[in-house]
């Protein structure tokens, strides 16, 4: 495993992806966390929204929590709501604090207005970090613009945003607020590095637990990880199933920087690609 600075931490470049463990059982879940940190997996992100993945992911990480970076969200928006979801959060992943707490899944100005304004959940973070109970604010967008937006209001200290080779070629959607979070001293952290396409209607989804089609082979893995990595982020989050947190892993453990050769095919490749996320179709 690789590691790279996320203020004063390092963290893995490859993240549990809270959803890895939701609904499995127990046993598996311990046995999932456990391969994990032997292979050298330090960040950990989890969200109430997550289905039962705070249940299972708590007591398999017990053991571990001092020595790895606890990452969780709230998509509410006002603070008292917020806190209690926070609290609630705390609890069940059997911990005192949370590394990272974000502002999850924002999609629109209008959910920018909501967390920034009085009574808003960002005025909650903020307190909270200031009690202790968290240690590092930041938020988790698809939407571009609102994410520059909201690094222009406050100083966060990362964004978690699709870094995608298609949804940054074929959608265009990326290299604005990577730059934009350099420039104001944030640090990035990766969505759908492993990401594929969308679902077409009527087909089978052969992966259940992401929305959206991820990569179906370990080479495809690598390649789209090594897209992601050889951005300046900080590390890149593994969807929601165990085999590509395995191929994350194996990819991470032998990582290069893309070529300028290797970067000009997929830019070319990306012509023909369907992406997730792009500035003139879907949820940007």
């Amino acid at each position: 495993m690789q590691y790279r600075q996320y203020r004063s931490d390092l963290l893995s470049v490859v993240g549990f992806g809270g959803i890895v463990v939701m609904d499995e059982t127990p046993a598996d879940a311990e046995r999932i966390v456990g391969t994990a940190i032997d292979r050298g997996v330090t960040y950990f992100d989890v969200a109430p929204s997550y289905g039962n993945a705070e249940e299972r992911l708590g007591p398999a990480l017990e053991p571990y929590r001092q020595n790895v970076f606890l990452a969780c969200k709230t998509n509410i928006r006002n603070a008292a709501e917020a806190e209690q979801e926070l609290n609630a959060s705390l609890k069940t992943l059997r911990t005192d604090h949370f590394d990272l707490y974000q502002i999850h899944g924002i999609q629109s100005q209008e959910e920018v207005d909501q967390a920034l304004a009085p009574g808003g959940v960002l005025e909650m973070i903020t307190r909270r970090r200031e009690a202790g109970d968290i240690r590092y604010i930041g938020f988790s967008a698809h939407h571009e613009d609102a994410a520059l937006r909201l690094l222009d209001a406050f100083p966060f200290d990362s964004v978690l945003f699709p870094i995608n080779r298609y949804v940054w070629h074929a959608g265009q959607v990326g290299p604005r607020m990577l730059d934009a979070a350099r420039s104001r001293g944030a640090e990035v952290l990766a969505l759908k590095a492993l990401a594929d396409r969308r679902w077409h209607e009527g087909e089978t989804h052969t992966w259940s637990k992401p929305w959206y089609k991820p990569v179906e082979r370990y080479e495809e893995a690598e390649i789209g990880l090594r897209f992601t990595l050889s951005r300046p982020v900080a590390a890149a989050v593994s969807p929601g199933h165990e085999e590509h947190l395995w191929w994350a892993c194996d990819a991470a453990d032998r990582f290069v920087p893309l070529s300028p050769e290797e970067e000009a095919e997929i830019a070319r490749a990306a012509g023909s690609a369907e992406p997730i996320f792009s500035r003139t179709v879907g949820a940007i």
